[in-house]
């Protein structure tokens, strides 16, 4: 697993990454919220769409708004386990285990915040 920072660094430099922002709704949906309900459904969308070793619609299970969790995770390339693999340096078939799902959290956290501040 690779740091975060590092990570969050190489992601500056990808225009595919770096175009992604929360819109209106989603931002006075995290700012209602807070980080924390933000967190648990971040944790819940992890465990149901990316713990498992080979998770069914991989590459295309997390849709691109609808949540401002969804949109985090494709500006981190944490939506998939390829972008796991490639970005992070999460290995693929094989399940997250807690170490990799912190790891997840605290980028999605860092993202968000970024988010609530700009």
């Amino acid at each position: 697993m690779r740091n975060i920072d590092e990570v969050l660094a190489k992601l500056a430099t990808s225009t595919f990454r770096r175009r992604f922002r929360l819109g209106k709704q989603d931002r006075a949906y995290l700012e209602a919220r807070g980080l924390e309900t933000m967190l648990a459904h971040a944790r819940d969308f992890i465990d149901r769409r990316l713990a498992a070793a080979e998770p069914r619609n991989d590459g295309k299970q997390t849709p691109y708004r609808g949540h401002p969790v969804f949109v985090a995770q494709h500006a981190t390339a944490t939506c998939c386990r390829g972008c796991l693999a490639k970005w992070h340096g999460i290995p693929q078939g094989r399940p997250l285990d807690e170490a990799d799902k912190a790891h997840i959290l605290a980028v999605l956290a860092r993202w968000l915040t970024g988010q609530m501040r700009s």
